[in-house]
C-alpha cells in the first residue's frame, strides 16, 4: 500500500472508537533519525543472529500480534474494533521494516495511550461519584488475558472495568482498609498510571516496537535505548557514579526509597529514606524543578562523575509544602551495589557428636565491571574476584565444606562463568560454543589449579539460568560437585551486546554446550538430587518462552573428570529421600507448594465480598493446619486457632492487584555403602537465624554436604577420622 494512502487512513482513524468524553492527549511523534536506526537494527538481526528469520508476510503477522500483546496483555484497553483496524498492517510490517518505517508502531501505541487515559479518567470519575458497588451479588471476573477475548463494545468494557475496580476494592477491604480510604487509594493509583503513560516518549515507543520484532528471533534478543543501556551496564558492573540512593515515584514526587549503605549519601548522612526530591542542580547551577518528572529523567540528573557535586532540594517525607524544603549538596562517588554481589555465611551441623562448619556462598549474578577491567583498575568488580576472597575467608574459618547457592541467579557474564569454574576445577575445557555458521569454539577453559578442591554442593532452581547453567553443568560433568535443587531455566544461548548509532542491540549469536556435548537450551541442568520446585515448570523456564531456540547436542570434548562425587550420588539420594520424608520443615514446604498449586488452578475471581472473605478464611485455615502439622512433628507448641497463627505471622497489608500501570513494563533478561540411619541424630543451626524454618532447602543442602564429607572421608580412610579442610 502506498505510504501516502496509509498516512491518510491513519489520520482519519486516529480517534476511531474513543467514545468516552476525555481530553485528547497529544500523540507521541516519531523521530526522523529512527528510520535509519530501524534499518540498522534490521540489518544486524538479518546478518548476525544465530537463527535467522525470513522477512515475509508470516513474520509480519506475528510481529503485529506480538506488539499488540506486549502493549495490552490483559486485553483491558483495546477493543475488537481497534484490533480489526490494526489488521491493515498484517502483511505490511515486513515491507515497512525494510524501509525503516516505524509509523504503525507509533499509531498503535498512541491509540493505547489515548484509550488508557480515557479509561483511567473514567475510573476516577466513577470512584469520585456516588456509585455504590454491590458486594453481595454473585458475579466474577477473569483477569488473565489469555482466557478472554477482546471486548466488542464500550458497554462491555465499562462492565469489565466496573468489575475490575470492584475486585480492587475487595482486595483493599480484605486488608482492613476503610471503604472511603480504599476509594481514595484507587483514585491515587489511577492518577499515577495516567502520569506514567503521559510521560512516555518517542524513545520508549521505538524501543517497544523494535523489541516486538526482536522477540520473534528469540526471547533474549532486545534493543536497548540509550537510557536503558546505561541501566544495563550498571546492573552488569554492580557499580555506578552517583549519590547512592534507590528512588521511586510516589504521586508527582521522586522519593528516596533507600540510602545504599556505604554510598556518598550514607557517608555524608544528610539524605534519608522518605525524603522527596523536588529540584536538582549541578554544582552551583540553578536548581531545576523535577516535580512530575518521570523517574529515569530525575535519575539522569542526579547521576554524574565521581567528585562532582549535585544539589538536591528536599521535602521531608510527611510534607507537601515547599515552604519547608531544604537544599543539600552531595559529592558524587563510586557506588558499589554490594547487596547484589556474592555474600557468605557459616552454618553449623552437629552430627553424631561431631561439629561440622559449612560455608555458604550466595552468588546472585555473574557480574563484571568491564569498563574498570579495560582500564586496568586493580579493584574492578567481578563475581570470581568476590568469590575467591570469600573462599579465602572461609578457609581461615576452617570450614569443612562449601555450598554454592545459585538459586535465582539469572546469569550474566560468560567470561565470569568460566573464571568461576576455574576456581573449582583444574585446567580443562568449561563450555563449548557454536556460532551461526556451525563453527564450534572450545576457548572457554579453566587454566589454573583449583583454588578450592574440598567437598562442594551447588544449589540451583528454576530461575538459575545461562551462566549459572554453564557453571553448574561443568561442575556436574567433571564430577566436582553434587548439584541439588530443581531443574534450571534452560537458557543455553549466548548474547553479544553491540553498539548502534543510538543505543545498543543485545543479540543472540551462539549456543553453548556442555563438555559432554549436551545443550542446556530448553532442558536446563537436571540436579543430581531433586528438590521440589517453588516455580511451576509449565509457566516458568525457557521451554515456556515464545520463539525459544530448540535443544540439540554436539560431540563431546575430551576432558578429564575427577573420581569426585559421582560414585556417591545413589547413596546420597537414598539418605536424602529417607531424611526429607521425616523432616517436618521439608515436608511442610512440599505441602505448602501443593496447596498453592491447587488454589492457583482457579481462573475466575468471585466478586462477592463474603465469598472472598470465606475463601481467605479457608486459605488461612489450610495454612494454619499445615503449620500445626509441622509444629506437632517438631514437638513445638501448637497454635490454638487460625487467628493465633495469623497474628503471629502477619506480614503487613497486601495491596497488590493485577494492574497494567505502564505498557513499557508489560512488555514484562543453569558407590559407598552408607546407611541412611547415620543422619537421624543430626541437626543444623545457622549462626544468625533458624535455617531449618526460614530455608529448609538450604538446610537439606547442608545435610547432603555433610553426608558427602563423611562418605569421602570413609572412602579415603576406611572410617570417619578427620574433617576435610579447604585446600588450595
Amino acid at each position: 500500500m502506498p505510504r501516502v494512502i496509509v498516512a491518510l487512513i491513519l489520520a482519519s482513524t486516529l480517534s476511531f472508537g474513543l467514545s468516552l468524553n476525555a481530553a485528547a492527549i497529544a500523540p507521541i511523534e516519531r523521530d526522523s533519525a529512527q528510520t535509519a536506526l530501524y534499518r540498522e537494527i534490521l540489518d544486524r538481526l538479518a546478518t548476525r543472529h544465530y537463527h535467522g528469520q525470513e522477512i515475509n508476510d508470516d513474520l509480519s503477522r506475528r510481529y503485529l500480534d506480538t506488539y499488540i500483546e506486549m502493549l495490552d496483555p490483559l486485553k483491558s484497553y483495546f477493543l475488537q474494533a481497534d484490533i480489526d483496524e490494526f489488521a491493515q498492517w498484517q502483511t505490511q510490517l515486513d515491507d515497512l521494516a525494510r524501509r525503516g518505517d516505524v509509523e504503525p508502531g507509533f499509531v498503535i501505541f498512541n491509540r493505547l495511550r489515548q484509550r488508557m487515559v480515557t479509561q483511567l479518567q473514567a475510573n476516577i470519575a466513577l470512584l469520585e461519584s456516588d456509585q455504590q458497588f454491590d458486594f453481595d451479588i454473585d458475579e466474577s471476573i477473569v483477569l488473565d488475558g489469555a482466557e478472554r477475548q477482546w471486548m466488542t463494545s464500550d458497554a462491555q468494557q465499562r462492565d469489565y472495568w466496573r468489575k475490575r475496580i470492584k475486585d480492587s476494592l475487595i482486595r483493599l477491604l480484605l486488608n482492613d482498609k476503610e471503604p472511603t480510604k480504599a476509594r481514595e487509594l484507587l483514585i491515587k493509583r489511577f492518577n499515577n498510571q495516567i502520569t506514567q503513560i503521559e510521560q512516555r516518549d518517542s524513545q520508549d515507543v521505538f524501543q517497544l516496537y523494535v523489541n516486538a520484532l526482536a522477540s520473534l528471533y528469540d526471547p533474549h534478543t532486545a534493543y536497548f535505548s540509550p537510557r536503558t543501556t546505561e541501566n544495563f551496564q550498571i546492573n552488569m558492573s554492580l557499580s555506578l557514579e552517583g549519590i547512592g540512593a534507590e528512588l521511586r515515584t510516589e504521586d508527582d514526587y521522586t522519593k528516596v526509597a533507600r540510602v545504599i549503605p556505604g554510598g556518598p549519601a550514607d557517608v555524608q548522612g544528610i539524605l534519608k529514606a522518605e525524603d522527596k526530591i523536588i529540584a536538582v542542580g549541578q554544582g552551583d547551577d540553578e536548581l531545576i524543578d523535577v516535580v512530575g518528572w518521570r523517574i529515569d529523567d530525575v535519575v539522569q540528573l542526579i547521576r554524574g562523575p565521581k567528585d562532582s557535586t549535585v544539589r538536591l532540594e528536599l521535602l521531608d517525607g510527611g510534607s507537601d509544602s515547599s515552604d519547608s524544603s531544604r537544599v543539600i549538596s552531595i559529592i558524587r562517588d563510586k557506588v558499589k551495589l554490594e547487596e547484589k554481589s556474592a555474600q557468605s555465611k557459616i552454618i553449623e551441623i552437629e552430627q553424631n557428636g561431631e561439629q561440622l562448619k559449612l560455608g555458604v556462598i550466595d552468588i546472585p549474578a555473574f557480574y563484571m565491571d568491564f569498563e574498570a577491567y579495560r582500564k586496568r583498575d586493580p579493584e574492578y568488580k567481578s563475581t570470581t574476584r568476590d568469590v575467591y576472597k570469600l573462599l579465602m575467608e572461609l578457609r581461615e574459618e576452617n570450614v569443612d565444606g562449601i555450598v554454592l547457592d545459585l538459586r535465582n541467579n539469572g546469569g550474566g557474564s560468560l567470561h565470569e562463568a568460566t573464571m568461576l569454574t576455574d576456581l573449582f576445577i583444574d585446567a580443562g575445557p568449561v563450555v563449548q560454543i557454536r556460532n551461526a555458521y556451525q563453527q564450534v569454539s572450545r576457548d572457554q577453559r579453566a587454566i589454573m589449579r583449583a583454588a578450592y578442591n574440598g567437598p562442594l554442593v551447588v544449589m540451583i532452581n528454576r530461575l538459575s539460568a545461562s551462566a549459572s547453567e554453564i557453571f553448574a553443568g561443568a561442575l556436574q560433568d567433571y564430577g566436582r560437585a553434587v548439584i541439588v535443587g530443581s531443574q534450571s531455566f534452560g537458557k543455553g544461548t549466548v548474547q553479544d551486546v553491540t553498539g548502534l548509532s543510538s543505543g545498543q542491540l543485545k543479540l543472540t549469536v551462539s549456543k553453548f554446550y556442555r563438555v559432554s556435548g549436551d545443550s542446556t537450551q530448553h532442558r536446563g541442568v537436571m540436579p543430581d538430587i531433586q528438590f521440589p520446585s517453588v516455580y511451576d515448570t509449565e509457566e516458568v523456564g525457557e521451554s515456556h518462552q515464545e520463539n525459544a531456540l530448540p535443544w540439540d547436542n554436539i560431540h563431546s570434548v575430551p576432558f578429564r573428570p575427577s573420581s569426585g562425587v559421582k560414585q556417591y550420588i545413589a547413596a546420597l539420594n537414598e539418605q536424602h529421600n529417607h531424611r526429607v520424608a521425616n523432616d517436618p520443615d521439608f515436608v511442610h514446604l512440599i505441602d505448602q507448594l501443593a496447596l498453592s498449586d491447587s488454589w492457583d488452578a482457579d481462573k475466575s475471581i468471585s466478586l462477592n465480598l463474603e465469598k472472598r472473605r470465606a475463601r481467605n478464611r479457608e486459605w488461612d485455615n489450610q495454612q494454619f493446619l499445615l503449620e500445626n502439622k509441622r509444629r506437632e512433628r517438631k514437638g513445638l507448641e501448637l497454635y490454638a486457632d487460625a487467628a493465633a497463627w495469623k497474628s503471629d505471622n502477619k506480614s503487613g497489608d497486601d495491596e497488590s492487584e493485577n494492574e497494567q500501570a505502564d505498557p513499557g513494563n508489560s512488555a514484562a533478561d543453569t558407590d559407598t555403602n552408607v546407611s541412611a540411619a547415620d543422619v537421624d541424630n543430626s541437626k543444623i543451626e545457622g549462626k544468625d537465624d533458624n535455617i531449618a524454618e526460614s530455608d529448609p532447602m538450604l538446610q537439606e543442602a547442608g545435610y547432603i554436604l555433610a553426608d558427602q564429607i563423611r562418605m569421602q572421608t570413609k572412602s579415603r580412610n576406611g572410617q570417619l577420622v578427620a574433617r576435610t579442610k579447604n585446600q588450595e
